[in-house]
């Protein structure tokens, strides 16, 4: 993913307001972010942890995606696997994350989920540059750059269900 800076972040969302853009809490260390290693730059609001966001690029340009996701964690014995990396996680590692729909069907109400690392890091996972604390990834006789694009369709099928 290319570099991003605060405006092209407030200026990518599509399912938010103007107003709620302008708002929202961008991380402060995008100079430090590994670019090059990221499908999409995603990030929990730390004043509100209810809140996460995701930006990826989709169709020349930016789409940015206001999330929602419970603050209630699982046991520790609990198991359960990120939709988009498929790596497995104990607890809270992966979080139910819902977006609001872009255009009508949003300001009418509607919403699409899908189950995600909480922490946002799916990118990182998937070429091994981070390992679940709790949880694992499967050997898989994929390539890494096939369970990259394996991701990368995952996650743009779950965007793409916010435009329909």
């Amino acid at each position: 993913m290319r570099p991003l800076t605060e405006q092209d972040i407030r200026a990518s969302f599509v399912n938010c307001s103007k107003g709620d853009a302008k708002r929202l809490t961008v991380p402060r260390d995008l100079t430090e972010r590994p670019w090059d290693d990221l499908d999409f730059l995603g990030w929990r609001d730390p004043g509100a942890p209810d809140r996460s966001y995701l930006v990826l690029e989709r169709d020349g340009g930016l789409a940015g995606i206001a999330l929602r996701c419970p603050t209630v964690r699982r046991g520790s014995q609990h198991r359960s696997m990120c939709s988009v990396c498929l790596t497995t996680h104990r607890g809270g590692g992966v979080s139910l994350m819902t977006a609001r729909k872009a255009g009508p069907a949003g300001r009418e109400g509607n919403s699409v989920g899908v189950y995600m690392c909480a922490d946002l890091a799916c990118s990182l996972y998937v070429r091994g540059k981070k390992v679940p604390e709790s949880g694992s990834r499967f050997e898989e006789s994929l390539t890494t750059e096939e369970q990259i694009a394996r991701a990368r369709g995952n996650l743009a099928a779950f965007v793409e269900r916010l435009y329909v």
